[in-house]
């Protein structure tokens, strides 16, 4: 092809960072938009002493629970049962609530708050669920996070991630930053700042690594970082491209995109930079893997039949190098990103001119296009499939967004200024 499709829509997003120069230190501000047809009603009642502290608890846990688009929060409207001893259950049947989320916190030493909620079911009158937990001051949203991952999953039947984190690259003046904060924005930390681009930021499983693209040294190279020291190595500093890194679900690899053997093609390496081993074969432009939670698959975008679409491959088997086309919709389909269950994958789709973000199902081949904006790009499953972080524009600005995995509910999250992309949601937390 004349025109390396992949590269140049990597420039084009670059090129408009490079437009913007704004200053900003700002929290992520989050815009929800729709939500499910039948949201659980939840009330949740100020937690006993609660404002003594400097964070509202119960605050966080309903931002939490609403920003998912399937729950409701019911008003206490004066009521404050702390216990379930104090629990008038016909007062919340008559308030429409199906949950009653109540608690205390309590002072034990020094900065040490135990925080103490319960999970009643209203109509059963009974609890559902609990938990004691203590935690200086300073992690108390991160407490939050964590009693609303236990409500979730009690009234879900799904594993919550509000305790989970993001990474994505924000362009403030002449700076990128490749910054880490809360799935719901807060504690942004920058991991790393450079005047040159980075790009691709891609989550170790457990939760300890980013690898990432920097361009520091005026050509593209694959980075480790640890986060909690920072120390960090080239895993990938070969001859010409090194891009797309993304790491195997036991930790110990990466496949990698180079271009030093000739046209862009997937390679594995070990996660110390060791035992380089090539794994796509193809004339056309071979990149953007994602593994399969299995690790036996990877997922990728290839031209290699005229235009871009997503592919599939085996790792470690005669089958390598084989690939099996999964995109048929459209001729430009890119960035795929395989679902938890390894059932489905989400990925960018070309619709009438706009790129969205979609999901197929990969036994079916079924497409759902999740998104209206003009142009979406690197999509990023949740840990729990039930979300999809994604990076967009508004009025020429970069923000994250995220949308459900039915389309139903959508969040925006932008800072006051600057512009924010190249985003990947993180791994459930070790203690999960």
């Amino acid at each position: 092809m004349s025109i390396n499709w992949f590269q140049s829509i990597r420039a084009a997003w670059i090129l408009l960072l490079c437009l913007i120069s704004a200053h900003s230190h700002a929290q992520l501000n989050i815009e929800i938009f729709g939500g499910g047809a039948s949201r659980i009603p939840v009330a949740i009642v100020p937690f006993a002493d609660e404002n003594k502290l400097q964070q509202s608890i119960t605050r966080v846990i309903g931002d939490d629970l609403q920003r998912t688009g399937l729950f409701r929060l019911i008003d206490p409207a004066g009521l404050s049962p702390h216990a379930p001893v104090e629990v008038v259950y016909a007062d919340w049947v008559n308030r429409g609530a199906n949950a009653l989320v109540i608690g205390r916190v309590t002072a034990v030493s020094g900065d040490q708050v135990e925080i103490q909620f319960r999970l009643m079911d209203v109509a059963k009158k009974s609890q559902l669920t609990g938990l004691a937990i203590t935690v200086p001051t300073s992690q108390l949203r991160a407490a939050a996070h964590r009693i609303a991952d236990v409500i979730y999953e009690a009234l879900t039947g799904d594993v919550g991630v509000f305790s989970t984190r993001i990474a994505y690259v924000l362009k403030r003046g002449n700076k990128y930053a490749l910054q880490v904060a809360d799935a719901d924005g807060y504690n942004a930390q920058s991991i790393i700042e450079y005047t040159e681009p980075i790009i691709s930021p891609a989550w170790s499983p457990d939760g300890k690594h980013l690898a990432y693209v920097s361009f520091e040294n005026k050509k593209p190279i694959v980075y480790v970082q640890t986060l909690a020291t920072r120390e960090r190595r080239a895993v990938a500093s070969f001859k010409g491209s090194n891009s797309a890194p993304s790491w195997s679900p036991d930790g110990k690899r990466l496949a990698v995109v180079l271009t030093g053997q000739g046209g862009s093609q997937i390679f594995l390496v070990n996660a110390d930079g060791s035992g380089l081993q090539r794994l796509s074969r193809s004339s056309g432009i071979d990149t953007e893997p994602s593994f399969s939670p299995d690790g036996r698959y990877i997922l990728f975008t290839s031209d290699r039949g005229g235009s871009p679409q997503v592919y599939r491959m085996a790792v470690g088997s005669s089958e390598s190098g084989n690939a099996e086309r999964l995109t048929f919709e459209g001729s430009y389909n890119v960035s795929p990103d395989y679902s938890q269950d390894g059932k489905s994958f989400t990925f960018i789709h070309r619709n009438n001119g706009q790129f969205n973000v979609a999901v197929q199902d990969i036994g079916s081949r079924q497409v759902q296009i999740l998104t209206n904006s003009k142009f979406d790009e690197s999509p990023s499953f949740a840990p729990n499939g039930k979300m999809i972080l994604y990076a967009t524009e508004i009025n020429g600005h970069g923000i994250l967004s995220a949308v459900s995995r039915d389309g139903q509910t959508r969040q925006h999250l932008t800072v006051q200024t600057g512009d924010i992309r190249e985003p990947a949601w993180g791994p459930l937390p070790t203690w999960k």
